[in-house]
């Protein structure tokens, strides 16, 4: 029997397991930690990390485990874990043109590359992605493909979340038009819009 048969015979008798691991992914600033903390907080009180405007402000990857999500008349377990934004460039400049010292920009941007490297080394152990993308942005760049193109290579099933559907210029069928093959779900992460239904796509697609 080849073994992509065999895998799927042990996932009808064995079921999905216990505790899914649910990583977040995207470019820095689409929402992610936002998101991440919306989850959380709606399943256990409490945050998973901090939310800023300027970019790579989660440099390392933030984790939140065992929350315990009751969804489309199931229960799904699922360590959270919110990852550093993906870049092609990180350039310390970007982070001067929001207040920093030249020496602090330097030192994000020294961290903010290395969280990169941590995110693509956690490709590894992600049992199911969420891949979150502005919706007020052209969403077919070369870090959206980049992350997408590494997850299916991996197998992981992937659901694509445009998020910041409360802003005025929100253009989540741009999202879907670019990525058809894909379980797109639009999002506030800020307001919570449509949280709901991305919690019962996880609890279909999630493995």
């Amino acid at each position: 029997m080849p073994w992509r048969r065999l895998l799927g015979w042990f996932r009808r008798v064995f079921g999905k397991k216990k505790v899914i691991k649910l990583g977040l992914y995207g470019p820095p600033n689409a929402g992610k930690t936002t998101l991440a903390n919306k989850i959380s907080m709606d399943w256990t009180g409490e945050p998973v990390g901090r939310v800023s405007e300027i970019p790579h402000e989660t440099r390392e990857v933030q984790k939140k485990e065992q929350i315990i999500v009751r969804a489309a008349g199931k229960k799904l377990v699922m360590n959270l874990l919110d990852m550093p934004g993906i870049a092609t460039k990180v350039d310390f400049e970007e982070f001067m043109q929001h207040g920093l010292t030249k020496e602090a920009a330097q030192q994000r941007a020294k961290e903010a590359t290395k969280g990169v490297i941590e995110a693509i080394k956690w490709l590894e152990r992600v049992d199911t992605a969420l891949v979150v993308m502005d919706s007020t942005r052209d969403p077919y760049t070369q870090v959206n493909i980049t992350i997408i193109g590494n997850l299916e290579a991996r197998e992981i099933p992937i659901i694509i979340v445009a998020n910041k559907l409360d802003l005025q210029d929100a253009n989540p069928d741009a999202i879907k038009d670019a990525f058809p093959q894909h379980h797109v779900v639009e999002v506030s992460a800020l307001t919570g819009k449509f949280v709901d239904e991305l919690y019962g796509e996880i609890a279909k697609y999630a493995r």
